[in-house]
């Protein structure tokens, strides 16, 4: 079974948090599965900061038929954010208001517009509540910040290597990806091809962030200890430089990175604790010990200030790219959580 793509039109002009308007936007998004009679059988999958709606192709080891979230047993959804490179409206569409496309010229958005937009979708669709919202990295900051602001929503929360705020630490990392950025003069031109050679760098850079000293050491390592050039792992940052410049586009990376860092579940509400306190869902919060970027520490935070969740760690060479990678993990953890709130549900029950 197949994921086909399909585009949600709104046709109406678009406040966003911040202060601007968009005439209107476009989000791509696909289903997997068939909503059962009961209308409780839904996923509903964000995604992370370069992914896209297809989830049982980047997270093929959870999504797809006999994985863990089983199209046969669950209605699934995954939605490419505002602002992406992957069909949803960002910054490579065509403004209506001057028929050009919107480059640099494309408004700041923050989490709060992307969790809006995600929100009239599902009004569309007739999604009454959600069984299951679960996001890793930038896709966990979605599925909090949409529990927050609509607590009645979601039957379970499940937040992956993740936060509450985003961190100086990670907003210091979007920053140097920028300043890479917008260090090549084509950024400015304001054309396809602009910045690429910007976000090639940036992107070496934000992967020293994913991984980590351990996981360079293992794949990386010297061909021979007297090697004083052509390292391992030196091609491999020139390789994912290079590919990465190959599917994305330099003026959706710099707003992506800029959402990231305007997370704040706080904002407007009281505070982040408050504002924890307001998820309604059970949920569960999982870490990964070697993560650089998102450290157990704040998804310790999100449990110990949400109510009744239960914090959960793994392991892994990969840093925060486990969340991508350690599948077998995060099935075996998902599932005995699921099955512990069977119990508790059935012994309220008896």
């Amino acid at each position: 079974m197949q994921a086909e793509q399909k585009i949600f039109r709104y046709p109406y002009t678009y406040s966003l948090e911040l202060g601007r308007e968009l005439p209107g936007f476009e989000l791509a998004y696909t289903t997997l599965g068939t909503r059962n009679e009961a209308d409780d059988n839904i996923v509903w999958i964000c995604h992370a900061l370069t992914g896209n709606a297809f989830a049982a192709e980047w997270w093929d080891g959870l999504v797809g038929e006999g994985k863990y979230f089983d199209p046969a047993k669950y209605f699934i959804v995954c939605v490419n954010v505002l602002g992406s490179a992957y069909g949803s409206t960002g910054p490579a569409s065509i403004n209506p208001l001057t028929q050009k496309p919107f480059y640099r010229d494309f408004p700041i958005i923050t989490v709060k517009d992307v969790v809006g937009t995600l929100e009239i979708l599902r009004q569309e669709l007739q999604i009454r509540k959600i069984n299951i919202c679960i996001g890793g990295s930038l896709g966990g900051q979605q599925a909090l910040e949409w529990a927050v602001e609509v607590p009645d929503l979601f039957e379970e929360l499940i937040l992956i290597a993740s936060n509450a705020l985003h961190s100086p630490w990670g907003i210091a990392f979007n920053e140097s990806q920028r300043m890479a950025i917008e260090a090549d003069p084509t950024y400015r031109e304001d054309h396809e091809e602009g910045g690429k050679l910007g976000m090639r760098a940036a992107r070496s850079m934000a992967l020293l962030s994913y991984r980590n000293y351990d996981t360079y050491n293992f794949t990386q390592a010297r061909d021979n200890p007297d090697q004083i050039d052509d390292f391992r792992a030196s091609s491999y940052q020139q390789y994912q430089g290079d590919k990465f410049m190959k599917r994305f586009n330099a003026y959706s990376y710099w707003t992506l990175s800029k959402i990231m860092d305007s997370h704040n579940v706080g904002r407007n509400r009281g505070g982040i604790v408050h504002a924890l306190g307001m998820v309604k869902a059970k949920t569960l919060v999982l870490g990964i010990k070697s993560d650089l970027l998102f450290p157990l520490t704040e998804q310790q935070f999100i449990a110990k200030h949400i109510p009744d969740a239960v914090f959960q760690e793994i392991d892994s060479l990969y840093g925060h790219d486990g969340f991508l990678i350690e599948y077998k993990q995060l099935a075996q953890v998902i599932r005995a959580w699921q099955q512990t709130n069977g119990q508790l549900q059935s012994a309220r029950l008896e």
